[in-house]
């Protein structure tokens, strides 16, 4: 999690010089040339038909989606409030789960969910623009439809790691990452570097290092060996992670208004965590 909050202030530093589709390109490419050394791994992987269904949608929710939506949130809004968007994925995964994967929800759990959104309404109503968050509503915005498709990303990881090494898929997701930005440095519009800054060429190694490789694959190792709605929870921490490295290395700060928004956002969390001992023995 202190990883995934770090890459919102990467991603903010390498904006400030290169294209985002270059930079998202970037690090699906750093993060695909460091997954060669592990090709030995990854031959006879005997893939099931049933199971390319899953695997298609798992990596069209993410990385695809996920990061155009992410990508330009993080354009549009601070890194701050888009960290402290992620809080509400545990309480949406969790109402996911006991859909999909038939783990339980409790009342309790649906109404933090519900005081949780509310503050990020609020929070996106009481944003400021200014130079580095242009349009801090759309982006939030924006952020919560990453989320969603976050929501589809675990719910079928857990599904596919019953099976399959969370190496394998978190190689998967680079590779598939890489072709798929790929065509968006030829469009029409996107600015192909042309010269190096090393700052903001160092936060594209980084993202590809340890965000796409070390973040993805401790979560998705941790997915694998326990219930989704669980390991989601620890995303709960991201906010707080990213609003401290947001103030210390790019000098944001919230509104008094936003930090209201957030004690809100917080307290949904806080009320959601909805643990019997009895349930979770069960599920383990």
């Amino acid at each position: 999690m202190v990883l995934w909050a770090s890459s919102f202030i990467a991603l903010k530093l390498a904006f400030e010089a290169y294209d985002p589709m270059v930079v998202i390109f970037g690090r699906m490419a750093v993060a695909g040339m460091c997954f060669l050394f592990f090709a030995g791994r990854f031959r006879g992987i005997a893939w099931r038909r049933s199971d390319l269904k899953l695997v298609a949608f798992m990596v069209f929710c993410e990385p695809c989606l996920y990061f155009l939506f992410e990508t330009h949130a993080v354009r549009n809004t601070t890194a701050s409030q888009a960290g402290m968007i992620t809080a509400v994925l545990p309480l949406m995964v969790a109402v996911a789960a006991s859909v999909f994967l038939h783990e339980r929800v409790s009342k309790r759990t649906l109404a933090g969910f519900v005081i949780a959104i509310a503050g990020v309404i609020l929070l996106s109503a009481s944003s400021v623009p200014s130079e580095s968050a242009p349009h801090p509503a759309l982006g939030n915005f924006l952020e919560v439809l990453a989320m969603v498709c976050a929501i589809g990303y675990t719910i079928t990881l857990k599904k596919l790691t019953a099976r399959y090494s969370p190496l394998v898929l978190t190689a998967l997701q680079a590779f598939v990452g890489s072709v798929f930005f790929f065509p968006f440095l030829l469009l029409p519009g996107t600015s192909l570097p042309t010269e190096f800054l090393l700052v903001p060429a160092l936060s594209i190694v980084y993202l590809g290092i340890f965000v796409s490789i070390g973040a993805y694959g401790l979560y998705n190792f941790s997915v694998s060996r326990m219930p989704a709605s669980q390991a989601s929870a620890f995303v709960n921490l991201i906010p707080a992670f990213t609003v401290f490295l947001g103030w210390l290395i790019l000098g944001e700060r919230f509104t008094p208004l936003q930090y209201v928004a957030s004690i809100i956002v917080f307290t949904g969390v806080f009320l959601s965590q909805d643990r019997p001992d009895k349930t979770v023995k069960q599920e383990i």
